[in-house]
């Protein structure tokens, strides 16, 4: 019993063994995971975080790129050793997975078209909500606006067209996500994102339960990155002001507080 306690409870071992560290991400979540046009590399923040963890472990990195729905069976099968996904904490994943500390904080908000005079999110409830299916966004919208027609769509670009398309008044994703699609916008169909935040969602990198050793290393890395600078740095390359998005980091790496 022991040795197999030891075996199945070790899999920080295994990845330094095997000399590798599978990650899964996205790989179409811009600015977080997607496929750079000149060089046809896998770039973005979640595959900057994944690289500086193989980095720590002294392993490489290899990418597998998932659905949202398939992120936490691919974890729980063993595919991937750690989810850099756009993963957003629930008490409800915290019972089929373990998250490491929070290294991004999202904004939760709406998008409409400019012409539709909707300024608050109270104006919102009651009409028709498009989300990413099987993503956090779908699940709490459709609690927090519980008048609202919430429609799944494959993915944020397709949302974005039933935007477009007037098959739903409103948008709710990640304010990342609105930004990138509200910069795309085309002048004769413009849109807007409404100020407030209908919540603030903590991301952690998806993890096994029961590998306590890998949990308190990948930690250990991001605490590591925030007290030296690099997790600043990394979301200064992507979201900065120098960046399209022009924001500033409102956030420290810290604890999910439950």
């Amino acid at each position: 019993m022991l040795m197999a306690s030891t075996a199945q409870a070790d899999q920080l071992a295994e990845i330094q063994e095997r000399g590798t560290l599978v990650c899964g991400t996205l790989g179409t979540s811009q600015p977080f995971s997607f496929q750079d046009p000149t060089t046809r590399k896998l770039v973005g923040y979640d595959v900057d975080v994944c690289q500086l963890l193989a980095d720590k472990l002294g392993v490489k990195v290899e990418y597998k790129l998932l659905s949202v729905s398939a992120r936490i069976p691919e974890l729980n099968e063993k595919r991937v050793d750690v989810l850099a996904a756009n993963l957003g904490y629930s008490p409800e994943r915290a019972k089929q997975i373990a998250f490491s500390h929070a290294y991004y904080v999202s904004p939760q908000k709406l998008l409409v078209r400019a012409d539709a005079g909707l300024e608050q999110i109270s104006q919102v409830n009651g009409r028709r909500v498009g989300a990413t299916k099987g993503s956090s966004s779908e699940r709490e919208i459709k609690r927090i606006l519980d008048k609202s027609n919430v429609i799944g769509y494959s993915d944020s670009s397709a949302t974005y067209l039933a935007l477009q398309q007037r098959k739903v008044d409103a948008q709710f994703a990640s304010e990342l996500v609105l930004l990138r699609l509200m910069l795309q916008s085309p002048p004769t169909a413009p849109v807007t994102i409404i100020e407030e935040p209908v919540f603030m969602e903590y991301w952690g990198l998806g993890l096994r339960q029961d590998e306590p050793a890998f949990i308190e290393k990948v930690n250990q890395i991001l605490d590591e990155a925030e007290q030296d600078g690099t997790a600043a740095s990394i979301f200064d390359t992507w979201f900065g002001m120098e960046s399209p998005y022009q924001l500033e980091r409102s956030f420290s790496i810290a604890p999910i507080q439950e």
